[in-house]
């Protein structure tokens, strides 16, 4: 695992360091220096391994989504108004480097440029079209998602089942897709892909649900990210929307008072916090990540005994586990 991060940190490093102008590619190598935990790519390279592709030859493609989430995150931050990222100021924000909302814009533009050269630099061995026919749709998908996201926002009838379907786009579609390019590097059959695509797809909403979950019960210096940050922003995230099914007429008002009001403090985040617990919110939440990581681990059974299998699990058992 610390293995292929630090030849993914290594690469991408490799990959802008020589490159101008300043202007423009320094804010790029502040996002991609920014100490990710590089799951994504990770997950891919594995796929490969376990399939019999030797992880050199699939580097690129894991570039390329790594690259292309690390974009998604700079536009994200601007569309949520987000002060940190990992720990750090966001681009837009950074102004004691004389960045601001228009430099995150071109940045977020050129990585997912630059994303689309990574994924062209895999060889001649590979199925070029079957790649990008599986990159494409992703892209729609998670733009899709994150409109999808904003629409939600203004929605007073918002469900969880609503919420599954953003969420399927915005987060869950690159999951899947880092599962079908890792299959499509290893030649693996279509009914493999299938499979592991949905594994992807298992794994992406667990991770993101869970995520939900971390943004209130989370320690920020593990998280990087204020806790309650939903809560102040007024997000409809899977805690949430459980959280008004399971409240009674007094407390779905006070808990919508809270959701749609721009200053919420941190006595009322506390206060959202200790309810959410007495009203097992979390603990639904727990059993709803949990079970769709256990999909994912069942999903794992059509890659043959390897290594990189083995380590796919692990990844799983530490993605569950993760900040706590």
């Amino acid at each position: 695992m610390e293995a292929l991060r630090s030849l993914i940190d290594g690469a991408l490093r490799d990959a802008v360091h020589d490159r101008g102008p300043d202007v423009l590619y320094d804010p790029i190598r502040y996002v991609l220096d920014g100490n990710g935990k590089r799951l994504r790519p990770i997950l891919l390279l594995l796929v490969a391994d376990a399939l019999g592709t030797d992880v050199d030859r699939a580097l690129p493609a894991a570039l390329a989504v790594e690259v292309f989430h690390n974009f998604t995150l700079v536009h994200d931050d601007i569309m949520d108004d987000s002060d940190e990222r990992r720990g750090r100021p966001t681009v837009h924000t950074a102004s004691d480097r004389g960045w601001d909302t228009a430099t995150a814009i071109l940045t977020g533009d050129m990585m997912m440029g630059l994303s689309y050269e990574l994924l062209s630099d895999l060889d001649d061995r590979t199925d070029h079209r079957a790649v990008f026919a599986a990159y494409h749709p992703m892209v729609e998908h998670l733009c899709s998602g994150q409109a999808r996201d904003e629409a939600l926002e203004d929605r007073p009838d918002a469900s969880v089942d609503d919420y599954l379907q953003m969420i399927d786009g915005k987060t869950v579609a690159l999951f899947a897709t880092v599962f079908e390019l890792g299959a499509i590097l290893g030649d693996a059959s279509a009914d493999e892909r299938s499979v592991l695509r949905r594994a992807g797809r298992d794994l992406g909403r667990g991770f993101q649900i869970q995520d939900d979950w971390l943004d209130i019960v989370g320690n920020q210096t593990e998280t990087g990210k204020p806790v309650g940050g939903d809560l102040l922003n007024g997000k409809k995230t899977f805690v949430t929307l459980t959280a008004l099914d399971a409240a009674g007429a007094d407390r779905e008002a006070w808990l919508r008072s809270i959701l749609d009001r721009p200053d919420v403090s941190a006595s009322e985040v506390d206060a959202v916090r200790r309810w959410m617990e007495e009203a097992g919110v979390f603990e639904t939440t727990r059993d709803a990540f949990t079970s769709y990581f256990d999909a994912a681990r069942e999903g794992l059974a059509v890659l043959p005994p390897h290594p990189a299998t083995d380590a796919l699990q692990h990844v799983i058992d530490y993605t569950q586990h993760r900040a706590r």
